[in-house]
């Protein structure tokens, strides 16, 4: 069994003051408006500070859109609201070139995902060539309009919400869309007691308020970026992303972006919990949301059943 290496001196502190108290109060307060679902609330601000994009899939009126609108308030970032529906053009997310008489030329016209968060509610309403025009942007913090390059503000955080692919009126998102997406989140149903809690409360819930801005966002993330993952860290990852190549249980693996992001979104995790290094127990905290959507079952078990088979096989170093 290998031992994890002691920790360098540069990562033999805990988590600045200022950055645990302020994401506990961010935790704190979507608790308030997002009742009994610290977990999916954490997993959520984790995504944010790997620098990902969060897609979160579920019934209809379970909190997809309260939770996307109260995580956008909170970070106190400029955010966009687009509803995807079956007629929306890529050029209603990009933007358009309008003629100025005046000048005699085109001028572009920037569209919503030039904002610090997209919230692309039901975006799987839309066709798969809206669905698209998010790729660039998503992938790479910038669009392409008629040749022009136009770069993206910083940060840039796409949370989307989708219905099951079983209901009317949606579109599965391409494989490639979805890959882009660093982690998906379902909601589920609330216990009866924080249901009821709602229901005395009424139907409209507590306004989010900001604790963050996008400078504390940026030093937030970088700081995520630093937390300290050890080689056997590192190597448990690897066995994690190869074992999903080599199972029956799906029908391809993880790619090394997907990697990427797990090994990313663990460091956030160790974050969160207030370390200074990555743990294996973080990584497996964050490996189903970061895995399970980018994985396609072979057989009759389900992708989730498939990835706690997984976890439960490969080592821990």
């Amino acid at each position: 069994m290998r031992e994890f290496p002691c920790l360098p001196a540069e990562a033999n502190v805990t988590a600045r003051p200022r950055i645990v108290a302020t994401l506990a109060e961010a935790q704190a307060r979507l608790g308030r408006i997002v009742l009994g679902k610290p977990r999916q609330i954490r997993l959520a601000l984790a995504c944010m500070l790997a620098r990902g994009h969060l897609l979160l899939e579920d019934l209809p009126g379970v909190g997809k859109t309260t939770l996307a609108h109260a995580l956008a308030r909170t970070l106190g970032l400029q955010y966009q609201r687009v509803q995807f529906t079956s007629d929306l053009l890529p050029a209603d997310l990009i933007g358009v070139s309008v003629f100025v008489r005046d000048s005699g030329e085109f001028r572009f016209h920037r569209g919503p995902v030039f904002a610090q968060v997209v919230l692309a509610d039901e975006i799987n309403r839309a066709p798969p060539k809206t669905q698209s025009a998010l790729l660039e942007a998503m992938a790479e913090g910038q669009v392409t309009h008629d040749g022009a390059t136009h770069a993206l503000p910083s940060p840039f955080f796409v949370i989307a919400t989708q219905n099951p692919l079983e209901q009317l009126g949606t579109h599965a998102l391409p494989e490639s869309q979805l890959d882009r997406f660093t982690m998906r989140l379902s909601l589920g149903y609330p216990d009866a007691a924080f249901e009821r809690v709602l229901y005395l409360g009424g139907s409209t819930p507590p306004q989010a308020e900001p604790v963050m801005d996008a400078a504390q966002v940026l030093a937030f993330q970088d700081a995520a970026a630093q937390v300290y993952a050890s080689p056997a860290l590192v190597d448990y990852v690897l066995a994690l992303v190869q074992a999903t190549r080599t199972s029956s249980a799906f029908a391809a693996g993880l790619s090394p972006r997907a990697g990427l992001a797990l090994l990313a979104c663990a460091r956030a995790w160790a974050l969160l919990e207030q370390r200074a290094m990555v743990l294996p127990e973080d990584v497996q905290a964050v490996f189903t949301a970061v895995a399970a959507h980018r994985l396609e079952p072979a057989g009759a078990r389900t992708g989730t059943d498939g990835l706690a088979a997984l976890l439960a096989g490969v080592p821990i170093p």
